[in-house]
């Protein structure tokens, strides 16, 4: 059975690119349609990001976004809202863990902290 683009961490279209090139924007379309979440205060945060940050993502920065997407909606917004006392390294793990993923690929920790960053600006 194939797996779908949006049970998947990463977009399949990234593998291979290096981190710090341009995303683009069919990957910005993809990124943009996985980010849509079920609680409105996480939109909020996500739509700003996109609005502020989307003409200049990286695809390391796309990972990481695809990384934090793999959160639930109540772990993302007490990252945001630094409610959180778990590591997001943890929190992400757990996740891939809960979801028996056993994915190479991994975002690295400095990229989603700057996107979390990101996301809060």
């Amino acid at each position: 059975m194939q797996e779908s683009m949006l049970d998947h961490p990463s977009d399949p279209a990234l593998v291979g690119l290096g981190a710090s090139e341009a995303l683009g924007e069919a990957g910005l379309n993809r990124l943009r349609w996985r980010c849509r979440r079920g609680l409105l205060e996480n939109d909020l945060f996500i739509q700003k990001f996109f609005q502020r940050h989307g003409d200049t993502l990286t695809v390391g920065q796309a990972r990481a976004m695809y990384e934090l997407m793999r959160l639930t909606d109540n772990d993302l917004l007490d990252i945001l809202l630094g409610r959180t006392h778990t590591s997001i390294d943890n929190l992400i793990n757990n996740r891939k863990e809960l979801d028996n993923e056993t994915s190479v690929e991994r975002a690295e920790k400095p990229e989603i902290q700057e996107v979390i960053e990101l996301l809060k600006g």
